[in-house]
């Protein structure tokens, strides 16, 4: 395990994000569920495939339900094998490498309803990020010339 300061993280992050923004993307398989004030995003990641995730700006719980993954987290990089939960706390900046094919959730406390309403409040906004709203990746729009 690899401990250093929290901001460092973040940014050493950011920097992965750009490197592989000039790659051909991955789009994770994901499934979202509302129950009881709770939303959980569930995610199926396969073996070999890196994903940056955007900055979460309230407390929630990341659950690895199956397989191994090298993560960071605040002040860590550190590999985890299911069954795995982390406590991620507001600033947190997610890279994730699936060592094998995974299965994560992140779960969060909430009233709202619907994917973009919470996305909207627990995810700052990110130009640079490749996905959009549920984890569905950006697509450059075709223009056809007459």
């Amino acid at each position: 395990m690899t401990q250093i300061a929290p901001v460092e993280m973040r940014q050493r992050v950011e920097a992965l994000q750009r490197e592989v923004a000039q790659f051909e993307q991955y789009e994770p398989p994901t499934v979202h569920t509302f129950h009881g004030g709770m939303y959980c995003r569930e995610v199926t990641q396969a073996a070999g495939s890196l994903v940056v995730g955007k900055v979460h700006l309230k407390d929630h719980l990341f659950v690895l339900l199956r397989g191994t993954m090298l993560v960071t987290s605040g002040d860590e990089a550190r590999e985890m094998t299911a069954p795995a939960m982390l406590c991620s706390v507001p600033g947190t900046k997610r890279a994730l490498y699936a060592v094998t094919d995974a299965l994560y959730m992140t779960v969060h406390a909430t009233t709202l309803t619907s994917v973009e309403e919470v996305e909207a409040l627990v995810v700052e906004a990110d130009p640079a990020s490749p996905f959009m709203v549920g984890n569905k990746l950006k697509r450059e729009e075709l223009t056809c010339h007459s």
